[in-house]
């Protein structure tokens, strides 16, 4: 995949989220994600 296409790509994804959540609601789905960032990086070194 291509790093660039893919920040941007999240970039508009976290610039949309921002628009219709609130702070709270930001600050919980980004520790839901970072939650499961780790949980798939435990699974892949398994």
């Amino acid at each position: 995949m291509n790093v660039c296409f893919d920040l941007y790509v999240l970039s508009t994804i976290a610039c949309q989220l921002s628009e219709c959540l609130s702070k709270e609601e930001l600050e919980a789905l980004s520790a839901s994600l970072k939650a499961l960032g780790e949980m798939i990086e435990v699974t892949l070194t398994r």
